[in-house]
């Protein structure tokens, strides 16, 4: 095929794919610049065709990354990146940049965007609503310790009191915030939640035009001590030139707010605000006893919403159920039904060939540990456990350095050395794969 042919065949691929593209020589100018790197950034035709002369690396900013790859001429893997571009939306993408060279020498950099906008919506939004207004009624929970965390939200919303809501995300911290606003003796009129993580001028323009506003508010400040300093001491600035008494004020944060005031991530001021009474949310783990209820109202909805024939969970995965640590709390565990259920026909109960081949590789100590291990993890029994290529050998490869990694008790320089790589390769490996974690991570 003519080499003009197959010019015409790339440019066409690299308009025209899913992937944002970004190229800049070694002097900052761009080459190119994709469609889909241009939806990512808010840039408009016209905007494009300004910029292409442009130089759109600032040198003196040593915090860019293309500027830190064209500098170490070493790739950055996996940097997310979460900013509000130039139309005002809110863009989550995971970017791999690589310096690229011709004969040796350095020519420039190349950035590859993968949009996880939606994804990261997904993962960090609370946990479902069930379509209709979130009461203590609705929250399926049965340990003691839950039944004393309602009980004092209770009495929160009668006295109206400002309340700190701590705990690990995921723990269903959400749903206590919007219990208390709906067991308010006077309604209030709107719910507001801020999520705290995300950009600080919008939530701090979002706090003032509410507390300026005619309506009495629920505002839920979701992981405040994500702000910074500077920004918790505007939240105080703005609720102090306000009158707030008609307000009902709900923050949360992810450990003891002593610790993180200490740590200087809290400000003291700010607590003092929120705190005329702090709630622990224990962890899942550490109440077990609500997670088959959990399930058994996701699949009762799901029965009722699907006309699915599902009832359960088999034996075998209950126990494992009972076992996993659920890091990532009843967001994690709900995630991983919203999977499973996802590829549900006829079944009446969960079997654990139908568990997600990653889900596998999180529980193997289970089995490691007492479980009978009856599934070989790395033979494909059923064709519900083929899974694309690519991922499946990446989840072979993480889960096959991490046994390295533990027989070496963490050394990478031994590690690295018993798997025949460099060190340095190893900790590439051993970051990318943290990275991933965190960008998947119900956490959040």
């Amino acid at each position: 095929m003519e080499n003009h042919i197959l010019l015409n065949i790339y440019k066409y691929i690299i308009e025209k794919g899913d992937m944002g593209i970004c190229v800049v020589d070694t002097n900052g100018k761009l080459l190119i610049y994709n469609k889909k790197m241009r939806e990512l950034e808010g840039v408009s035709e016209a905007e494009f065709e300004e910029r292409r002369a442009l130089e759109i690396i600032d040198f003196e900013n040593e915090k860019s990354d293309i500027y830190k790859v064209l500098s170490s001429e070493t790739p950055l893997l996996n940097v997310k990146k979460t900013f509000w571009n130039k139309k005002n939306q809110e863009v989550t993408y995971i970017s791999n940049i690589y310096p690229l060279h011709y004969e040796g020498a350095l020519v420039g950099a190349v950035e590859f965007a993968r949009d996880i906008t939606q994804l990261e919506y997904m993962m960090y939004q609370p946990l479902r609503r069930y379509g209709a207004p979130l009461t203590f009624d609705i929250i399926t929970a049965v340990s003691d310790v839950m039944r004393d965390v309602i009980e004092k939200a209770k009495i929160v919303a009668l006295s109206r009191m400002p309340v700190v809501l701590i705990g690990e995300s995921g723990t269903g911290i959400d749903m206590i915030a919007e219990g208390i606003h709906h067991d308010l003796k006077t309604q209030n009129d709107m719910f507001i939640a801020l999520i705290c993580r995300r950009d600080e001028e919008t939530i701090l323009k979002q706090f003032e035009k509410y507390i300026a506003g005619k309506e009495t508010i629920t505002f839920y400040a979701e992981r405040i001590e994500y702000l910074s300093i500077a920004a918790q001491e505007k939240i105080v600035e703005l609720f102090n030139n306000y009158p707030h008494h008609r307000h009902m004020l709900i923050a949360s944060v992810g450990k003891d707010p002593i610790d993180l005031i200490q740590e200087k991530a809290l400000s003291r001021n700010l607590y003092r605000l929120f705190s005329g009474i702090t709630i622990y949310v224990p962890p899942l783990r550490e109440r077990k006893e609500d997670i088959m209820p959990f399930i058994d109202d996701y699949f009762q909805r799901h029965r009722d919403n699907y006309g699915s024939s599902i009832q359960g969970l088999s034996e075998e995965v209950k126990d494992i159920f009972l076992k996993y640590d659920w890091h990532g709390n009843l967001k994690e565990l709900e995630v991983l039904l919203d999977e499973i259920s996802s590829l549900l026909t006829n079944e009446t109960a969960i079997d654990f060939h139908m568990l997600p081949t990653h889900f596998k590789w999180k529980i193997q100590h289970i089995h490691d540990n007492g479980v009978e291990d009856n599934v070989d993890l790395f033979i494909i029994k059923d064709p519900n456990d083929i899974r694309p290529l690519d991922a499946y050998m990446k989840e072979v490869e993480e889960y096959y350095i991490s046994k390295a990694l533990d027989f070496h008790q963490g050394n990478i320089t031994k590690t690295a050395v018993a798997l025949g790589i460099r060190r340095q390769s190893l900790q590439y490996r051993v970051k990318n794969f943290k990275l991933n974690k965190k960008s998947e991570n119900i956490d959040s």
